[in-house]
């Protein structure tokens, strides 16, 4: 790589990975020295972003014209629209996560995701560039199931378990967010701070496990797997690692995309270097085997309940059969991908309720 040591990280990584920006300020995104291939959100960013002031006027307007539809019209029309603002901005697509108030609702995930479908296309914005983003419960993957076979862009989200993974990929999914960290971002003492991500962060063991089930169901059928949108880093070297394990995409905040953007490339602090960077057709066949380095990541589980307890995750359990009991029953026994799912609904249940209320006090203030 010729003059790799002025390169920025941002420059390095993309080499390797495909870098999303996980923010929906369109100003900062224009910014950027080079643009992003998706800009992915949430409850939590839709909501900083719905309460920006430039978009004080817009949302008085849409709370008027949809106030006989409800709050949530108004929000997922207002989620549209500011994605609509960063379209050009990006190489791929926009994302938008459903109602989380609704993570165990099938029928209303369903009708929420078909109701972003119509905004979105309202907005000239076609299946081919957005995506819609369901946390990965029972009746979230059987709603994901449903979306897929009608066309419907899904990612499962909020995917803390092996067994979640090989269930969204059951459901058709083109992606699933992994989060690297839990609750680490509202408590800091919960971070594992360790020197090597790639092989000493608790939650690797979890990602490798879900790249190599779907490099083997890949290699068993020949059909594409959901590819990996990893979040929630806390650091460059979490970064860094998600790269080396071989996740197709990086979402990462507006603060750690403006680091590795600043940030010279370092060599000798990046075991994962030289690794080509696979198309995304036929992603998992492109991919490399498991290392030597990486290979213990296999045969292990620091989040298990316990070392005698752990086992390989089967490929072959139909995890969506009788309504998702398959996958409902393997949550049950990982109390901590189960916590992690419910602490991740939780925290986007209260920034959708403080979005609602904003929502609502425009809806009065239309009426005054």
């Amino acid at each position: 790589m010729a003059n790799q040591q002025a390169k920025c990280w941002l420059d390095v990584l993309e080499e390797r990975v495909n870098m999303d920006i996980d923010w929906m300020d369109p100003a900062f995104i224009k910014s950027l020295p080079r643009k992003p291939h998706d800009q992915t959100s949430n409850q939590l960013w839709m909501g900083i972003q719905l309460a920006h002031t430039s978009n004080t006027e817009l949302l008085k307007t849409t709370a008027k014209e949809l106030k006989a539809e409800g709050w949530l019209a108004t929000y997922s029309k207002m989620g549209t629209l500011m994605c609509k603002e960063n379209i050009d901005s990006i190489l791929g697509r926009v994302l938008v996560q459903t109602s989380p108030s609704q993570a165990y609702d099938m029928a209303a995930t369903i009708e929420h995701a078909k109701l972003y479908d119509r905004e979105f296309q309202q907005r000239g914005i076609s299946r081919e560039r957005f995506c819609i983003k369901i946390p990965a419960t029972g009746p979230g993957v059987l709603a994901m199931r449903h979306l897929s076979r009608e066309g419907v862009p899904v990612l499962g989200t909020a995917v803390f378990s092996v067994e979640q993974a090989i269930a969204c990929s059951q459901a058709g999914c083109i992606y699933i967010s992994p989060y690297y960290n839990g609750k680490s971002h509202q408590d800091p003492s919960l971070w594992p701070n360790v020197k090597d991500p790639a092989t000493q962060h608790p939650f690797s063991h979890r990602i490798y496990q879900i790249i190599d089930s779907y490099r083997q169901l890949y290699r068993r059928t020949g059909q594409d797997q959901p590819l990996i949108k990893l979040a929630a880093f806390r650091s460059r070297k979490e970064v860094v690692a998600g790269a080396e394990l071989g996740c197709h995409s990086l979402t990462v905040s507006a603060a750690m995309l403006k680091e590795l953007a600043d940030t010279p490339y370092e060599a000798e602090i990046d075991p994962g270097k030289n690794q080509p960077k696979p198309t995304e057709k036929g992603f998992y066949g492109q991919l490399q085997d498991p290392s030597p380095r990486l290979q213990p990541l296999l045969t292990s589980d620091p989040l298990a309940q316990s070392k005698d307890s752990w086992k390989p995750a089967s490929l072959d359990v139909d995890y969506l059969a009788n309504q998702a009991s398959e996958l409902i029953k393997a949550l049950d026994n990982d109390p901590a991908g189960k916590h992690r799912l419910e602490d991740a609904i939780a925290m986007f249940v209260k920034a959708e309720m403080e979005s609602k209320a904003l929502i609502e006090s425009a809806t009065q203030q239309a009426a005054l």
